[in-house]
């Protein structure tokens, strides 16, 4: 370098090193979308798995078409998913699919059966609760300290059998409901059926009025035995019923049993086995009973018509030859 020349100063510059920059928070931000992301489609997972089918139908047809075809009732709740019985949407078409339509045929007759059957179950739900309060009446009056009952409540017998609620008035040692060997009852006998009638006029149900004595048999060569006696009794503990405004519409049938059906097996003899057995038929036996069923007599009278069959043929007198001469030929 020449002398007297000016000199340039170098100038170095250096950086620091402070390792990787500050990039900033957007990738935080990026990652709580994509996280919110995640839980929103996984939560729909879940709510998608635990619906039915017809509230999936519900749902795409409302996404589909909103406010069409699905009404949106009170809060925004759409009323389609309550019943969703169509398809999503009839496309380009109003005819309904037969495989579909033929399915709900199916699907509303066995819908009747079973509404039908549940209907059977629940009338006789009903029927046995009635005939347990009728029960319960029964057992309140009989207890009650000015009823007519109370003077012979021992001799009331209350149960149930397979036939219905069975009450049973029995004789007993000086206390017997009738005469001694006849039909005639006593006065309390006619005062606890009299007081009886207005309270199994309560249910519906029919009722089977049944005589019984014991095995005491009358005289021999007698021809009025216990069958006509069990009978009788019977009758007349109907009758006194219908004085007690019992309607006559409502007795199924009255019978008389002897002494076949003893409440004592082995003391056919005791005077318990002599009693009046009404029980308050259950509807379904009252009909098995043929109550109230008949026949059209039309049809009767038609199937005992000897002549009802094809008019027989009336022969000729020459045809009448022929038959003879047909016979007697060897």
């Amino acid at each position: 370098m020449e002398k007297g020349a000016t000199q340039q100063p170098i100038i170095i510059k250096k950086k620091k090193g402070h390792g990787h920059g500050h990039h900033g928070g957007s990738w935080k931000v990026a990652l709580a979308d994509f996280m919110t992301a995640m839980m929103a489609f996984f939560l729909l997972m879940w709510l998608l798995g635990s619906t039915s089918t017809e509230e999936q139908k519900a749902i795409a047809g409302y996404f589909q078409d909103p406010g069409s075809e699905y009404v949106v009732g009170e809060g925004g709740a759409d009323l389609g998913l309550i019943s969703q019985d169509q398809p999503l949407k009839q496309s380009q078409s109003d005819e309904p699919d037969n495989d579909m339509a033929s399915d709900k045929e199916a699907n509303k007759d066995h819908d009747k059966d079973m509404s039908e059957d549940q209907i059977k179950k629940e009338m006789e739900k009903i029927e046995t609760q009635q005939l347990e309060e009728l029960k319960k009446q029964l057992e309140t009056e009989i207890n009650s300290l000015d009823s007519v009952f109370q003077q012979i409540k021992d001799q009331i017998l209350i149960d149930f059998t397979a036939l219905g609620l069975r009450i049973q008035i029995v004789d007993k040692d000086q206390r017997p409901m009738f005469d001694v060997g006849s039909a005639n009852l006593k006065p309390w006998s006619s005062d606890v059926l009299h007081a009886l009638a207005p309270i199994l006029d309560k249910v519906q149900n029919k009722i089977s009025i049944t005589g019984h004595t014991d095995s005491t048999p009358y005289g021999a060569g007698a021809t009025y035995t216990n069958w006509e006696l069990s009978a009788d009794r019977a009758n007349a503990a109907r009758r006194a019923l219908l004085e007690g405004t019992y309607p006559e519409t409502k007795v199924a049938t009255v019978q008389g049993m002897g002494s076949a059906a003893p409440l004592l097996v082995d003391k056919p003899n005791e005077p318990i086995n002599r009693r009046i057995a009404i029980i308050v038929l259950k509807k379904a036996v009252a009909e098995a009973l043929g109550s109230g069923v008949g026949i059209d007599s039309n049809s009767l009278m038609k199937s005992a018509d000897p002549f009802s069959g094809p008019a027989p043929k009336i022969l000729s007198p020459t045809e009448v030859d022929d038959a003879i001469d047909a016979q007697s030929a060897p």
